[in-house]
């Protein structure tokens, strides 16, 4: 008999959250799926179950074996630099305690290529704090995923990303050795790549570039 697993998902109303909560669904080996949202707004499905949850004020959730976490804003969307550390900072670490507290084993979750605790850049540094704080705190196993520009296609319209989009385009082809870890990703290669890392049975820390996380989106285990 095939081991069955529990799949808690956070950021799945996302462009990378969404891509992910489908192979979620689509796996078998999952026998629940908790999405945490905070007002309800995802279609039926038999095995999942959207759960409105306050990300300022985490209750106890339920108990899940994987925990895959998609938070993330801009400081655009968030208006501050404070709004924005609450989420990509707060939340997700908040997220990784209380379900670490629950019995998670694995918390596979998405960061930023470039995430560095040290870096001048206050985006970098955010994410590179929030990469720190997981460490941790004692999963079995954490995964975090760093990719670069994302593509794919957003509900909502970012003027500076369409423009960083096109001219990422022209130089992608001269991203060789060192540099493809600069190449853009579309937003499902890294669901793909979050999904399959999970039953990589894999244990301790492991950090994915853009183009490690490319690797194993193209991978065929």
């Amino acid at each position: 008999m095939s081991e069955k697993r529990i799949a808690l998902l956070a950021g799945g109303t996302g462009l990378t959250g969404g891509c992910l909560l489908e192979l979620l669904l689509a796996d078998a080996r999952y026998s629940r799926v908790y999405a945490l949202v905070r007002k309800p707004c995802l279609p039926a499905h038999p095995r999942l179950q959207d759960l409105v949850f306050n990300f300022d004020q985490p209750a106890k959730p339920p108990l899940a074996d994987d925990v895959f976490c998609c938070l993330g804003t801009t400081i655009k969307k968030a208006g501050t630099q404070a709004a924005f550390r609450k989420v990509d900072f707060d939340y997700v670490v908040a997220l990784a305690g209380v379900t670490r507290k629950a019995g998670a084993k694995r918390f596979l979750v998405m960061s930023s290529l470039g995430a560095d605790a040290r870096s001048p850049i206050f985006y970098n540094r955010v994410k590179g704090e929030m990469e720190s704080a997981l460490r941790g705190i004692g999963f079995e196993a954490l995964h975090i995923f760093q990719p670069s520009l994302l593509l794919g296609d957003r509900p909502e319209s970012r003027v500076g990303e369409r423009l960083g989009i096109a001219a990422s385009a022209l130089v992608t082809p001269f991203m060789l050795g060192p540099m493809r870890k600069y190449r853009p990703i579309q937003a499902s290669a890294v669901a793909n790549a979050m999904w399959k890392s999970a039953w990589g049975g894999k244990h301790g820390v492991h950090v994915y570039p853009s183009d490690e996380i490319a690797t194993i989106d193209a991978s065929r285990d």
